[in-house]
């Protein structure tokens, strides 16, 4: 299917109540300590905390946020800036350690979290592909093998011995997309990726995430500031609010009540 493809897909069918569980967060806190003045200098810093005058205010970033994703099924996470949504998502890549609560994954992760993480930029494209391959668990055998579909599906062909540090960060996310995609992980966790770059990609990568949810039964996490993506991709979605579990439920409903915030 090329990226010039325009048709709408619809969600796949619910997987059943009896699918296996792959995501279960249970009853999540996460709270940052956070200096409760600030130093012009690394030096001020130093002197504070040892002089023990270093105080430190409390940052509840998440509070007893409790839900379960089901194998196949594809989940969304909504919410205002700062609400969490994308510690969560940390939290579940296995990036930070909550403060209390449990987060029990199974299965591989394939983690979209921040655009250009595990990438090199001073390194060509060529290079970054078997670099994040790595990081990701790919041996080199394998991303041999894949090489030739990575870059087609990334529409880079002319671009590969050019360092990343002269793309734009649409040509990173496609690069990192399809690397994170080539094989089918137990679980992909994309955070605002799809977001970045030209219409046509963003329709090329929906398409992508619906083949490996309905075909291949891979479990995907999404936050997205787009409503619109949410509810094109999503079966259930959990709504966070400055850190507070609002909402759970099918796609349709969350949506429609967290986009009557503030009415």
């Amino acid at each position: 299917m090329t990226c010039g493809d325009t048709d709408e897909f619809t969600r796949p069918p619910l997987p059943s109540p009896d699918a296996e569980t792959v995501v279960s967060v249970d009853d999540v806190s996460m709270v940052f300590n956070i200096a409760s003045e600030q130093f012009n200098s690394l030096k001020e810093y130093f002197i504070a905390l040892m002089r023990h005058e270093l105080k430190f205010k409390e940052f509840r970033a998440l509070d007893h946020i409790s839900f379960e994703v089901k194998r196949g099924e594809a989940f969304g996470l909504v919410g205002t800036n700062g609400s969490g949504k994308s510690t969560m998502l940390k939290i579940i890549a296995g990036v930070l350690d909550a403060s209390s609560g449990s987060c029990r994954v199974a299965g591989t992760i394939a983690p979209l979290i921040e655009l250009g993480a595990g990438f090199d930029m001073e390194l060509t494209a060529k290079e970054n592909i078997y670099l994040n391959g790595a990081l990701l668990g790919y041996r080199k055998e394998f991303i041999d093998e894949h090489f030739q579909d990575i870059v087609e599906f990334a529409e880079l062909q002319n671009f590969m011995e050019m360092p990343l540090k002269n793309y734009s960060s649409g040509m990173v996310a496609r690069i990192a997309f399809a690397i994170a995609t080539i094989t089918e992980p137990d679980i992909l966790i994309v955070d605002e990726t799809l977001s970045v770059g030209d219409f046509l990609f963003q329709k090329k990568c929906e398409r992508r995430i619906k083949e490996l949810v309905s075909a291949d039964n891979v479990t995907v996490l999404l936050v997205s500031h787009s409503i619109d993506l949410v509810e094109r991709i999503c079966d259930r979605v959990c709504w966070i609010e400055k850190g507070k579990q609002r909402m759970l439920g099918p796609t349709d409903e969350v949506c429609e009540a967290y986009k009557n915030l503030g009415k």
